[in-house]
């Protein structure tokens, strides 16, 4: 089956101007890369735990840490701005075919050194180089990564309204790779959680997740199965499988070629596209690739699911750092 052709702008779009747009700073470059101390009373644990989410997810929108982190757009921008001012981030503004994207934010120079020093971590062990920000701004991949940051940010904000409702866990498609890269490399794992849903004892949906755009033949999405099949009978865990693709037609598509195997293959997956999740991905709009399955919540899931456990390989290891721990899906506390 043909590649479907990709949006002009937003998830799965790939930004075909290929420019993006970035804001000056006022201070010089030397004092922004040097003057880590100066900081210390200016920046917030809200500050720190954004500067982490930075380098763990790579880049979020303007959006994406409003809903995460503060009451208002406003209250975010205002933010946002002077941290760009003291380069604990980046920013910058794809150009797309069609209106303007938002601005995304990256780690910045000094927010580099600042991690390094929180961390206990040489500078060298976040990969972080100069050129980083560019290279995000130009990778083809750009909309596919906003696309799964968007996904989890609606998921993991939905505790800071229905408390204990949302995400427990969230990992970033590195730390995925860095724990499982011999056998999966997921785009995200997380733990979704709804106290409120459960008629017994609460139930996690604990799911690694395949974020498709509709650029890679249906084969290709196939032959994944195999690998979170191995993985199952390794680690002797058993987490779902959630695959999120742009459009109806290319979730059905999904689900005629990936249903007989998954079954042959013993896995729990469900399939939902865009044009149902929208701006409420826990919604029911995911469908159990099962027989006459009907589309039901995420919380339901979890319930229908009865046997799966969360993945092996979460528990810290001597090998471990603060670097390469999870970050918390929310800030530690939500200030206005």
């Amino acid at each position: 089956m043909p590649a479907l052709p990709r949006p002009a702008s937003g998830p799965g779009s790939r930004y075909t101007a290929r420019a993006a747009t970035t804001r000056p700073r006022p201070t010089p470059p030397a004092r922004r890369h040097t003057d880590v101390v100066s900081l210390t009373h200016r920046l917030t644990e809200r500050d720190l735990w954004l500067t982490a989410m930075a380098h763990e997810h790579r880049v979020l929108t303007a959006p994406q840490i409003t809903r995460l982190a503060f009451s208002s757009p406003r209250s975010a921008q205002r933010r946002l701005r002077t941290l760009h001012q003291y380069a604990v981030l980046d920013s910058f503004r794809p150009l797309v075919q069609t209106g303007s994207a938002p601005e995304h934010y990256t780690l910045g120079p000094l927010g580099a050194t600042l991690l390094a020093a929180h961390t206990g971590c040489e500078p060298t062990a976040l990969g972080w180089r100069p050129t980083t920000t560019g290279r995000i701004a130009y990778s083809p991949s750009l909309g596919h990564d906003t696309g799964v940051n968007e996904l989890l940010t609606l998921l993991a904000a939905q505790a800071r309204h229905t408390p204990g409702r949302g995400l427990a866990l969230w990992l970033s498609e590195r730390s995925c790779a860095r724990r499982w890269d011999d056998m999966i490399r997921p785009d995200a794992y997380a733990h979704w959680q709804d106290p409120s849903g459960a008629t017994e004892s609460p139930r996690a949906l604990p799911f690694f997740l395949e974020y498709d755009t509709g650029t890679q033949p249906l084969s290709r999405v196939e032959a994944k199965l195999a690998g979170y099949t191995a993985f199952t009978t390794s680690t002797g865990t058993r987490p779902a499988l959630l695959i999120h693709t742009r459009t109806a037609s290319r979730d059905r598509a999904l689900r005629h070629r990936l249903t007989q195997p998954a079954r042959d293959l013993d896995l729990c997956v469900a399939t939902s596209s865009l044009d149902f999740t929208t701006d409420t991905p826990w919604g029911p709009w995911w469908t159990p690739l099962e027989p006459a399955a009907r589309r039901t919540t995420l919380t339901a899931l979890a319930t229908h699911w009865t046997d799966l456990t969360p993945a092996a390989g979460l528990e810290p290891t001597d090998a471990d750092t603060a670097l390469t721990l999870p970050v918390p899906p929310l800030p530690p506390a939500t200030p206005a």
